[in-house]
């Protein structure tokens, strides 16, 4: 099961993976992973899809749909809540999809 949230000012997509997040005052999120975007985008606005696919120079397929994460402490979160990244694994792991 899966939810959503919208966030500004956080470098999502270079995330190392295993980057500890927490959101609002207590729900605790690890990250595993890029998102990989669904089809079903297209239902909300034809183009959706494209515009959060990219390709590299070398025609690598780059997912700028966000990342995954696991919850390890629930909580509420709010709009406007404060994310803080808690722990970045000290070897960056780039994100792979999920």
């Amino acid at each position: 099961m899966g939810e959503n949230i919208t966030t500004t000012g956080l470098p999502l997509l270079s995330l190392s993976e295993g980057t500890v997040l927490r959101i609002g005052p207590k729900a605790v999120i690890r990250v595993t992973g890029l998102r990989n975007p669904c089809a079903q985008i297209e239902n909300f606005k034809p183009g959706l899809l494209a515009a959060v696919l990219d390709r590299t120079p070398e025609g690598e397929l780059v997912r700028k749909a966000g990342v995954m994460g696991v919850v390890l402490v629930s909580g509420p979160v709010t709009p406007k809540d404060r994310i803080e990244v808690l722990v970045s694994p000290a070897t960056h792991s780039p994100l792979k999809p999920v």
